[in-house]
């Protein structure tokens, strides 16, 4: 069976690196991003993608690209809710309010909305799945870091509850936490808390892997490998899962 795999904020990072390997695995993929040039991109070098903007912070945009992605695709087998932001780094007396509602309306309220809308879908197919990303941040609280740190905990609430309510369908749903994944988006959390903090950027790099039993960033291309896993019959009998990927991150 070739799957068909809907996956949120799919231009660029894990999302982009998720996609590909569902392409390479042999699947039909559709992917949606804010970012229309990085849709441009992936077009150019993912076989078969097919493409749409969405900003994941608009109810109306959600709601006219899901059924768009499951008429494209002719169906849905796996949703991979990718998209989240970083949002502010500042204690919670000094967060702008609308600051802290656009990270829960993306990180959050967006996810709930592609799912809800995904889930009669997902109904359908032979082996529904749902992966979820959370976050080291969902494991752990972040200082200066609230809204992330609170959407990502609400990430896994949101998929345990998936789970106990859709078993009857077979539809799985996991959620992933990986951690400092190399790449831009890590590099200017860093430098936001090197804003606070007063160390350099190099120094909270090196603070945040000194928490880790392997020193490394972790590669995009490792998550997605998880992703396609998780998505597959081998992993059939996982549901309900939080599952780390961070180099054994003990502690934020």
């Amino acid at each position: 069976m070739q799957q068909k795999v809907l996956i949120t904020a799919g231009g660029s990072g894990i999302g982009f690196e998720t996609a590909s390997a569902f392409a390479a695995a042999g699947a039909k993929v559709f992917v949606c991003d804010i970012d229309t040039q990085a849709l441009a991109a992936a077009t150019r070098v993912i076989p078969g993608v097919i493409t749409r903007p969405c900003d994941m912070a608009r109810r109306a945009e959600i709601e006219t690209m899901v059924p768009a992605a499951v008429e494209a695709l002719g169906g849905l087998d796996v949703l991979v809710n990718n998209a989240g932001i970083s949002g502010p780094t500042k204690p919670v007396d000094e967060m702008p309010p609308a600051e802290w509602d656009r990270t829960v309306a993306v990180n959050l309220t967006g996810m709930f909305d592609v799912t809800r809308l995904a889930i009669p879908h997902l109904k359908r197919s032979e082996a529904g799945v749902i992966v979820n990303l959370s976050s080291i941040a969902g494991r752990f609280g972040f200082a200066n870091r609230s809204p992330y740190a609170a959407t990502k905990w609400g990430v896994i609430g949101f998929t345990k509850t998936l789970a106990i309510e859709l078993g009857d369908w077979n539809i799985r749903a996991n959620a992933i936490a990986p951690g400092a994944v190399e790449g831009e988006r890590i590099e200017r959390v860093f430098a936001g808390r090197s804003a606070i903090s007063g160390l350099t950027v190099a120094e909270e790099r090196a603070k945040a892997i000194a928490e880790q039993s392997i020193k490394a960033m972790v590669d995009p291309k490792d998550i997605a490998a998880l992703i396609v896993y998780l998505a597959s019959p081998a992993a059939k009998a996982i549901s309900g899962q939080v599952i780390p990927i961070d180099n054994d991150r003990q502690r934020a």
